[in-house]
């Protein structure tokens, strides 16, 4: 067995197709090797595809260079590890009760501000002013459960005033603080349950957007999970946005653009939009969605939050699979599922 056989855990197949789909999801977990150049790079570089023939895959780096190749400067493969060091370690300084800013936050883990904005995005999928926002505003949520008055809740939170809790909350939340601890409060939401070929749809929004999706549910379930909001029918100005919910389930590959108004925690946001740059046709694993958020060690969270997901299928967690490629648990059904990774399979879309 020479130097270059394949010692990773990784199916020879299943390495070579994250290559030819350059999937980043698989960067870390094997280099590809290039015996015709003497090179190695990470499964998603943007070079050219080797022939199949010229083509091993390796553990890492460090086996890479014993067996006699050298880092591609494209893809730069040896800086992965750098990266979700980084990345780490930016989340730590947010989750802070003061933040860095974007440059300061560069300077401590040793990146330009403007690639690290880039690389922190690309992680996580919000950038790292988004992201601080959003831990201010967990931190708002859990003491709304707990202070009398949402005036102490903002400030033990760790804002300035009401002011800028308030400017914030508008721009992420949709509802404002009162009616976010009280379960609607104040906040009407219009409904409709639509035909779909998986069943029976409910789509509810607020006047900022779609604020549940779900299968096999009907008002008795909506008013349970906002008991005081006021809930009407859909009006003709909803029309259009139920149209487009049902278009996202018979053709999720070609999901259309639909305003949200959900809210979770930091660590839940981070998830959700993991999960939204999926691309359709692919999916990925709970451990997968974990190390891309910087939480490696946070399956089973990455788990919850996927569970958390208010809006199936705009959200895509119907995405995510078990490590071992099978369906794993959905809350609508794992035959609904199955159904919409088919149809984002690619020459179905």
């Amino acid at each position: 067995m020479n130097a270059l056989s394949q010692t990773i855990r990784i199916d020879g197949d299943e390495a070579w197709a994250a290559v030819l789909r350059r999937d980043r999801s698989y960067d870390g977990r094997f280099v590809t090797g290039v015996l015709s150049t003497g090179i190695y790079c990470r499964p998603s570089c943007a070079a050219r595809h080797p022939a199949r023939a010229n083509v091993r895959f390796l553990a890492d780096g460090a086996e890479a260079r014993a067996a006699g190749l050298r880092p591609c400067k494209r893809c730069l493969p040896d800086d992965l590890a750098r990266d979700e060091r980084a990345i780490a370690e930016a989340l730590r300084l947010l989750d802070s009760e003061q933040p860095p800013a974007l440059e300061a936050l560069a300077a401590a883990v040793g990146y330009a501000p403007h690639h690290f904005h880039r690389l922190f995005k690309r992680a996580t999928g919000a950038t790292p002013a988004g992201y601080a926002r959003a831990v201010k505003a967990r931190r708002a949520e859990g003491a709304l459960a707990k202070e009398a008055r949402v005036t102490d809740a903002i400030y033990a939170a760790g804002y300035s005033g009401p002011s800028r809790f308030y400017a914030e909350a508008g721009r992420r939340m949709g509802m404002t603080p009162s009616a976010w601890r009280k379960g609607g409060a104040g906040v009407t939401i219009r409904w409709a349950v639509a035909l779909t070929s998986l069943g029976p749809m409910l789509v509810a929004a607020t006047e900022r957007g779609v604020c549940r999706l779900s299968f096999d549910e009907g008002e008795a379930e909506l008013q349970s999970r906002f008991p005081n909001a006021t809930l009407l029918p859909a009006d003709d100005a909803m029309a259009d946005l139920v149209g487009r919910a049902v278009a996202a389930v018979e053709t999720p590959g070609r999901m259309p653009s639909l305003p949200l108004d959900v809210a979770g925690t930091a660590f839940q946001q981070a998830v959700w939009a993991a999960l939204m740059a999926i691309p359709p046709g692919e999916t990925r694993s709970y451990a997968q969605i974990a190390a891309a958020v910087g939480r490696p060690g946070a399956v089973r969270a990455a788990g919850s939050a996927n569970a958390a997901n208010n809006v199936a299928v705009l959200i895509p967690c119907h995405r995510v699979v078990r490590t071992d490629g099978s369906l794993g648990g959905y809350a609508w059904g794992t035959e609904r599922k199955a159904a919409l990774l088919e149809r984002e399979r690619p020459g179905k879309r």
